[in-house]
């Protein structure tokens, strides 16, 4: 006798989706099912006969449905080796019948918590005890016993049941693998739920479940291999999670660019196109119309721009479509929350780069975005907050003796959204709701003014400017002055602010300083 023939299955779940077809095709095999509460009532509505496991065990449901499936009768059909004598004789002996496949997904706790205004106690009720003890005990038998924990298993099982009446071994060890996998999400969930109710901001232990989504061509380079990752507890709009509507697959640096441009069109304001030349801005621009900041946003850099990645924070309509088709642009990917039907054909018929642009729509960005930064550094991770907190004007001051005009205050405030994008150190000039000039990851402050200086050439005159951290010496100002900025915004900090700000009233240069620096390394 095949041991691992299928001949009854347990099925105990809580999302019911695509349950009613697999537990028919199951009934229609000879499968005798067994089953609790309120899923033995769903599947009893789709004309299935079911047997409750209060009458298998002889032990009723109780207290609230916290108690049911916990009993040797359950456990011991799904735990006992089949190919050994005295697992056979213990069942015999206690009138354990073997449980073959095991159906079990587990109470929605994340889906819980991420309601407003869900009470501790609410929470722990949605915390599954007898379902990961089912799924754990399924999946280390997976020598003898299927363990099914999503509805995208189903086909595949009720595929192998019918070609054989029971599933592969290579099957078997697949599903335990991706059980295990489904029951450490689902703790680390409930972790990190607990951690948030102590006194530490982070807490002790760091525990991550991230399940690949697909495979990279190659890292940075051609040489490294590469994969990407989904954090299933992040829940705002990412690139991760975004839809590929268009274009040749993502490459591991097409995936850095675009969650950078994302990153810079959400916090841009009005109408927002941000153009990204490995994660640093080499155009951006907001206007009260899309297709008009677009033109601006490739203003800000040509040269630098051909290759770049487009980040978007507004739907992609016909006329900015075609700002991005024109001919003197290169586009390798596009991020928007989504692209009007007149848009998606202008890119992908139009334009000379049509076959191979990355054309992906991320969704609404009303949410906020993550709150957690973490980096990798050999031999363990870097978290901290995340750099996305608002900044507050009213809260700036202005140290020099002229005060900004409120057509300057504008441009500053654009300017500082800007800056703490770029990698330090960082200077943007902007003009307009316009980037024009952009000085990143240099080594001296001074250096990345000229750069900046340099890149905006003509439209350097009217320009404002804005530095990531403190000038700490005044020689940057006076090089600002000469290539005709009008205002300056900075953190302040330095030692020698006193001499910038002396700098700033000789040349009457108003500057705020905003308290907050924004460092990007």
């Amino acid at each position: 006798m095949d041991s691992t023939r299928i001949r009854r299955a347990l099925i105990s779940v809580s999302d019911k989706m695509g349950l009613g077809v697999f537990a028919c095709q199951l009934a229609d095999a000879g499968i005798e099912l067994l089953s609790t509460g309120g899923t033995a009532r769903h599947l009893r509505a789709e004309g299935l006969q079911v047997i409750d496991v209060a009458q298998y065990t002889g032990f009723p449901e109780m207290m609230h449905g916290r108690l049911k499936t916990l009993h040797p009768k359950i456990f011991g059909g799904i735990l006992a080796r089949r190919d050994q004598a005295d697992d056979r004789q213990a069942m015999a002996a206690h009138d354990i019948q073997p449980i073959d496949l095991v159906v079990v997904n587990l109470y929605p706790f994340e889906a819980t918590i991420a309601r407003e205004g869900v009470t501790r106690e609410q929470a722990i009720e949605q915390i599954d005890i007898g379902g990961p003890s089912l799924v754990r005990a399924a999946a280390k038998n997976h020598k003898h016993v299927t363990i099914a924990t999503h509805q995208e298993q189903y086909a595949s099982i009720i595929e192998e049941i019918k070609q054989q009446g029971t599933t592969t071994p290579e099957t078997r060890q697949r599903l335990a693998a991706e059980a295990f996998a489904h029951t450490a999400a689902y703790d680390r969930a409930i972790a990190e739920y607990f951690a948030g109710y102590q006194d530490d901001q982070f807490a002790p232990s760091l525990h991550m479940m991230l399940c690949r989504k697909s495979s990279l061509r190659y890292g940075e380079n051609p040489h490294q291999q590469a994969a990407l990752y989904q954090d299933s507890g992040h829940r705002s709009p990412s690139i991760v999670t975004a839809r590929q509507l268009h274009g040749k697959e993502l490459s591991y640096n097409n995936l850095m660019d675009l969650d950078a441009a994302l990153a810079i069109a959400r916090a841009l304001p009005d109408a927002g196109v941000a153009v990204l030349k490995h994660t640093n801005p080499c155009g951006a621009a907001s206007h009260r119309e899309l297709a008009t900041a677009a033109k601006r946003a490739f203003q800000g850099d040509p040269v630098s721009a051909f290759g770049s990645v487009v980040g978007v924070n507004q739907v992609v309509d016909e006329a900015t479509a075609r700002t991005f088709a024109q001919d003197a642009v290169f586009i390798e990917a596009i991020v928007a929350p989504d692209y009007d039907p007149a848009a998606i054909e202008i890119l992908t018929t139009q334009p000379k780069w049509k076959k191979n642009v990355r054309i992906m729509a991320v969704g609404t960005l009303d949410g906020s975005p993550g709150t957690r930064h973490v980096r990798h550094i050999e031999g363990g991770l870097l978290v901290q907050d995340a750099d996305v907190a608002p900044d507050e004007p009213e809260q700036w001051k202005v140290v020099t003796e002229t005060a900004p005009s409120a057509d300057q205050m504008v441009e500053l405030q654009f300017a500082w959204t800007i800056v703490r994008f770029v990698k330090s150190n960082a200077i943007v000039l902007c003009r307009d709701q316009m980037l024009c000039g952009t000085g990143a990851g240099q080594m001296s402050r001074v250096d990345s003014v000229e750069i900046a200086i340099n890149k905006a050439g003509d439209r350097a005159p009217g320009c404002v400017l804005a530095s990531d951290a403190f000038f700490p010496f005044a020689d940057s100002i006076h090089r600002a002055a000469e290539a005709g900025v009008t205002a300056v915004i900075q953190p302040g900090g330095s030692r020698r602010d006193q001499e910038v700000i002396d700098a700033c009233n000789e040349l009457k240069l108003p500057m705020i300083f905003t308290g907050r620096r924004h460092f990007r390394h």
